[in-house]
């Protein structure tokens, strides 16, 4: 509330004179109370004039006029006392509106915050402090415990725990392995680790994520922009209203009471504090909404279209079946496969060794490696020799015949392992549906969402079986990023539409959409930038609690200018017709701003329900989505 000492300066002064002049009237000195009453709205009103001038100047006409008539026919025609009451109401609301406003954009601003300006370097076997812009790709940097990690990059020692809250509130802590990828923005909570960075400063996650806030902040909402529309409505509706109830009455103090009834409006006031608060309440759940606009158009959504690969589905191969040929047990060909396959590169073969070491398998060192690119791996493990890939090359390198057969759901990949010069088992491999996904769909439902269609660039047999059992309103399959496109602007004869993508091209889609959200903080950089929403964890259950915070900060946000203009226009009524003082009227008005900026902060506590699952490992180590979305 003290981050703005002018306008604490002149509360300070409005009251100061409000309570001198109090005192010597009950002192018998009523002409002295007047002088003092006068001179503790001067400093406000000068004030006021000058932020009148200086929105004149730049085109913006509010309601601040009022204010300052009002205390101006106050002082001109006696009414010293209403004046005083005028300015200490006024100076106090606009103090509050700083408050709320701050309130609102506590969360953004403790992101901002959190921005880091050094990091250490390992250089020539010294520490050494650097700026952020000296970071170098490849460069390794200490990060000490509760230091925030300054770059995108990869843990470079054994292991690290890393606290993302603030990027994702998720509220526990994820440990990560050697070589798992670290989102700039996250703290260390565990000890100190080394980590190899693989951006600049400026391509980093988190300066991204602040470019967006700042963004953010500065923009103006539609909505705010229809506020001071009808702003100017309302004062001549005020002015025209104050001139009637002198014609009429013959009495200039009605016109007096009306204008001080009139002083401040809650149209101005209700607006950017809710849509505010809603951006802080969406950024605390993971979603980046990108100003006011963005989230009014959330709000209004009907119609959901989203990618696949990446979005519906992990992104990521996993293993959906392991079968033995021989004498090994399913967790033998597990370890063999992944033990050798820590030696490739190829997204299948991480993914196999990403499952052994889900389940705790320790694995052996591969030697004498030799990987055809595409096709499969060869080699030493334990001093066996072993051979993993495509059923092909497998058969190929143990010189039996080809086995028929294989997977036969659309989409899936058989990965073949030999041992010894022997089949010696099969991992079926898959991009399976996320598993909170129905419940998501669902929700999504509930919450307004008509129309919910797949767009994806994968054949439609696959896009068919992983989408099997969903009840979307359309599968649409085969599409090229033009064809994306098209579909979004044929989807908006139903009602806005918002595209949901995590890769290069879903980019032109998401700038077509009425919303356009990215899955990821480190996405594709162009889905990041035509994105209006940007989701900081790949997983699509967040756009539900950012869906719900829109909607009802939009209802907030209405709620208190119907509800503040209404009783400022019974107000007006009331005194026009004789029933209010100028001093009533004053208290009065400034109940009802009061009880309206109390009404809009409460977007901070929209509670969207339980929060998504947290992220799985997998999720917080995310190759970029560029090569996870690429076929999408």
């Amino acid at each position: 509330m003290f981050h703005d000492p002018p306008k604490m300066v002149l509360l300070l002064l409005s009251a100061l004179g409000l309570a001198i002049g109090a005192g010597l009237w009950m002192a018998g000195m009523p002409g002295m109370a007047h002088w003092a009453w006068g001179a503790g709205v001067v400093p406000v009103l000068a004030a006021l004039c000058v932020e009148i001038i200086r929105s004149l100047i730049k085109g913006d006409v509010g309601l601040d006029i009022v204010a300052a008539l009002s205390m101006s026919a106050a002082l001109f025609f006696g009414e010293t006392l209403a004046a005083a009451v005028v300015a200490l109401m006024y100076s106090g609301g606009t103090v509050l509106e700083s408050f709320a406003e701050g309130r609102a954009r506590r969360e953004m601003r403790d992101l901002l915050a959190r921005v880091p300006r050094t990091a250490t370097r390992h250089r020539d076997g010294q520490l050494e402090k650097i700026a952020l812009d000296a970071i170098m790709p490849d460069d390794l940097l200490l990060i000490r415990q509760g230091e925030v990690v300054p770059v995108d990059g990869t843990v470079a020692s054994e292991h690290a725990m890393l606290d993302q809250s603030a990027l994702t509130g998720e509220a526990m802590p994820v440990r990560l392995t050697r070589d798992m990828n670290v989102m700039s923005g996250a703290t260390n909570a565990g000890e100190a680790f080394d980590l190899r960075a693989t951006r600049e400063a400026a391509d980093s996650t988190y300066a991204g994520i602040v470019r967006l806030v700042e963004a953010a902040q500065k923009s103006k909402a539609p909505m705010a922009r229809m506020a001071d529309r009808y702003s100017l409505l309302f004062l001549g509706v005020t002015v025209a209203l104050a001139v009637a109830a002198w014609w009429f009455s013959g009495d200039p103090i009605r016109a007096v009471a009306v204008l001080v009834v009139a002083t401040p409006c809650p149209l101005i006031l209700a607006v950017p504090v809710a849509l505010v608060a809603g951006l802080s309440r969406a950024a605390g759940f993971g979603v980046l909404i990108k100003g006011g606009k963005a989230l009014e158009a959330m709000a209004r959504i009907r119609t959901l279209i989203v990618d696949k690969t990446g979005t519906l589905t992990d992104g990521r191969p996993q293993i959906v079946s392991v079968s033995s040929s021989g004498e090994l047990t399913e967790d033998e060909v597990l370890y063999f496969a992944a033990a050798l396959d820590q030696a490739s590169q190829h997204p299948v073969a991480q993914a196999v060794v990403a499952a052994a070491h889900s389940k705790g398998i320790k694995l052996g060192v591969p030697s004498k490696v030799n990987e055809i690119p595409g096709e499969g791996v060869s080699g030493t493990i334990d001093g066996r020799d072993v051979v993993v890939g495509g059923m092909d090359f497998v058969a190929g390198r143990m010189a039996v015949p080809v086995r028929d057969g294989g997977p036969q759901e659309p989409g899936a990949v058989l990965v073949s392992l030999g041992v010894d010069g022997n089949l010696a088992g099969e991992l079926v491999m898959a991009d399976a549906l996320r598993s909170d996904t129905p419940m998501l769909l669902a929700g999504l439902r509930q919450n307004g969402i008509e129309r919910i269609v797949l767009a994806t660039g994968d054949r439609h047999a696959v896009a068919v079986a992983v989408t099997d059992g969903l009840a979307l309103d359309g599968v649409h399959a085969d599409l090229t990023p033009d064809q994306k496109v098209l579909l979004v602007l044929s989807e908006r004869k139903n009602g806005p539409v918002m595209m949901v993508g995590d890769g290069v091209n879903d980019a032109p889609a998401l700038a077509a959409a009425d919303v356009g959200v990215a899955m990821g903080a480190r996405g594709a950089a162009a889905s990041a930038e035509a994105a209006d929403v940007v989701l900081l964890v790949d997983n699509l259950a967040r756009l539900l609690p950012g869906l719900i915070v829109a909607r009802g900060a939009r209802r907030i946000a209405f709620q208190s200018v119907i509800v503040g203009i209404g009783l400022s226009v019974a107000g007006m009524i009331a005194a026009a017709l004789g029933y209010l003082t100028p001093v009533q009227g004053a208290v009065l008005q400034e109940v009802i701003d009061v009880a309206v900026i109390l009404n809009a902060l409460r977007s901070l506590r929209i509670d969207p329900g339980p929060m998504p699952p947290q992220a799985t490992q997998g999720e917080s180590q995310a190759a970029s989505p560029i090569a996870q979305g690429q076929t999408a």
